[in-house]
């Protein structure tokens, strides 16, 4: 059943929304120093691997946001700045970024050649921005890219008591965007929204009949093939 007032015109309405206090898009690098990696087990038999079973080469990595805590605002700092000769009180925020970069490497052509992960670390970086962003304004930061790529790889040999390990250096790009945004309502004049029209179902085709071999039959001499 549709409302009564949904027949077009505008009606003044409340509605509950974000409103954008200030937003900027940056970009950053930094580099990674992963040692002492252990060597995994190989999936396929079970026994401990060595440096010897595995491509330096093809050693890569992946990086995601931490599950918990991702993103930590630390606290932020009135500052005074003259804009466009006006001045203007920006805040300077500090955030705290917390991730998980994961590296691999590809087993040797005799052993499979199968990738396997060596193992994962959790790290942190931090960085200032200054933005419009008040006391009580949320700092929203989305990363539109995050990846990685190995620079440098090497393999220690141990003992034999010990595991052979990987040291791994880590170059992570990222873009964000990051926003200060706080819940307003709003009161604005606007159209409510009509639902579209409904489309139609295609007709039901029409009987065919498959194609015929006129070649073959029927032949139309009445001839049945016997002689006089």
């Amino acid at each position: 059943m549709q409302a009564n007032n949904l027949t077009g015109g505008q009606e003044l309405l409340c509605i509950n929304t974000e409103k954008v206090y200030d937003w900027i898009l940056n970009e950053a690098n930094f580099d990674l120093s992963l040692s002492d990696l252990d060597l995994p087990l190989n999936p396929m038999t079970g026994e401990q691997l060595e440096c010897d079973d595995i491509d330096l080469d093809s050693v890569t990595c992946t990086v995601a946001p931490t599950e918990e805590d991702p993103i930590v605002v630390l606290d932020r700092v009135d500052q005074d700045f003259v804009v466009d000769g006006a001045e203007v009180t920006l805040q300077l925020v500090n955030i705290r970024k917390n991730f998980e970069v994961t590296i691999f490497v590809d087993l040797i052509p005799g052993l499979g050649g199968a990738t396997v992960e060596v193992g994962s670390a959790e790290f942190t970086r931090c960085e200032q921005v200054i933005l419009c962003a008040p006391e009580g304004t949320d700092v929203d930061v989305t990363y539109t890219d995050l990846d990685c790529f190995v620079c440098t790889a090497t393999c220690d040999t141990g003992t034999t008591t010990e595991v052979d390990e990987l040291d791994v250096t880590v170059s992570v790009r990222l873009c964000q965007s990051i926003q200060s945004t706080y819940d307003v309502t709003l009161e604005i004049t606007a159209d409510f929204c009509q639902p579209r029209d409904i489309l139609p179902f295609p007709p039901c085709p029409a009987p065919t009949i498959p194609p015929q071999c006129p070649v073959v039959f029927p032949n139309g001499n009445g001839d049945n093939g016997g002689e006089g």
